[in-house]
């Protein structure tokens, strides 16, 4: 092999292996990428909107419930609806970046990750007047390139100890909360999508439908359900991960 093809390998490897986070096995030696929190605590984090046929809804449910949650936008969808991001944010929610477009960072040109972490934290503070914290790549594939992008925009990585599964044309209330059943422990993140502009249409009304009994579930254990700034996102080992 040449030193050419070598170095080319090694560069490969080097963009590629934070990605490996997005397995299980891995998570669990990295409990604060996963998100592993507080133990008295469940992040709930919805991803790929603001959507203006769905997201309203999940704002209406949660504040019936009286919960908070991370939405992690496109900037793609932000822009569409600016309106949504402000209501987000205007009723206690926390906002977070997931990329501009919804592309997986291990297949993307360089630099497009790069661009589009920036200009969606911008959009943000443009649109509704805070500065994120929180940055979930698409597909959970974090990249060498993303995660420097992400660092360099002030937004710390994580990903998720528990997944509702909600993104495909079968998914139900019932099997979005069979799902995240054994994942709803002290210091989870649960994934939910209240959007379903990268899934199959309508699959945001499995995740809204279980949600009252996602939290109910928690509540009856003692557990307090929030966004991921109240989460105490820690690095010590934590409880398994169940996703």
């Amino acid at each position: 092999m040449s030193h050419l093809t070598r170095g080319l390998a090694a560069a490969l490897l080097a963009h590629a292996l934070p990605a490996a986070t997005w397995l299980p096995p891995v998570r669990r030696l990295t409990p604060r990428l996963a998100g592993r929190g507080g133990a008295r605590h469940v992040a709930l984090t919805l991803d790929d909107g603001p959507d203006a046929r769905s997201t309203p809804l999940f704002l209406d449910e949660l504040a019936r419930l009286g919960c908070n949650a991370t939405f992690f936008v496109l900037g793609t969808m932000l822009q569409r609806s600016p309106a949504l991001g402000l209501r987000i944010v205007a009723e206690g929610h926390e906002i977070a970046v997931h990329g501009w477009h919804h592309d997986n960072p291990l297949g993307t040109r360089p630099g497009r990750v790069a661009a589009g972490i920036h200009r969606t934290v911008r959009l943000i503070e443009d649109v509704c007047g805070v500065s994120p914290a929180w940055y979930r790549p698409p597909y959970g594939a974090l990249s060498a390139e993303a995660l420097v992008a992400a660092r360099r925009a002030g937004l710390r990585p994580v990903l998720w100890t528990a997944w509702g599964k909600d993104w495909t044309a079968s998914a139900t209330p019932r099997s979005v909360l069979a799902a995240l059943s054994p994942g709803l422990v002290g210091g989870a993140t649960l994934l939910l999508h209240d959007s379903d502009a990268t899934s199959a249409p309508g699959a945001w009304r499995a995740s809204l439908g279980a949600l009252p009994d996602v939290v109910a579930t928690c509540r009856a254990t003692g557990l307090a359900v929030g966004p991921l700034r109240d989460h105490e996102v820690h690095s010590s080992r934590a409880s398994p991960d169940h996703s």
